[in-house]
């Protein structure tokens, strides 16, 4: 019976030993993205920017998930499509969000990322139009009522 459960607790080490591994990476890489875009706060907005000079929303995201190997689309709208989608109670850092903008009959997309998750406030980085690149609470209304979803791209 000795032996049984030894052989048992040796096979559970091995299975679990990539799990693991794989687990420690994923931490790895939502460090990585979240250092990488916090790197760009204080780095004015700039349509279709994608440097330190200026940079928009996408090119924010896009640029942050470049650095662990990810490539997305360049554009807010596009890379709402991708990774999986996730509802509010299941974000974590590193997961993406999306906004749809209505003003004037005109709309458009904006991008963030999850950097802090709470009971009291969820963090985000993103490019804002007028103050560059932040950290906003995404539990401000402004933001919050205009959430269109969330996405997991590291798994």
């Amino acid at each position: 019976m000795r032996y049984l459960l030894a052989a048992l607790l040796l096979v559970g080490i091995f299975i679990s030993a990539p799990a693991q591994k794989k687990k420690k990476k994923r931490k790895q890489n939502i460090e990585n993205v979240i250092k990488s875009g916090r790197s760009y706060i204080g780095t004015p907005y700039k349509w279709g920017g994608n440097t330190k000079a200026g940079i928009d929303c996408s090119g924010l995201i896009h640029n942050a998930y470049k650095t662990i190997g990810v490539r997305l689309p360049r554009t807010a709208k596009e890379q709402s499509k991708t990774g999986k989608k996730r509802g509010w109670e299941g974000i974590r850092p590193g997961d993406l969000v999306y906004f749809k903008f209505k003003k004037k009959g005109s709309k458009w997309f904006h991008s963030g990322m999850i950097t802090h998750v709470s009971d009291d406030k969820i963090l985000f980085i993103h490019a804002s139009s007028s103050r560059g690149v932040v950290e906003s609470n995404l539990y401000s209304d402004y933001y919050k009522k205009n959430v269109r979803n969330f996405r997991r791209v590291i798994k």
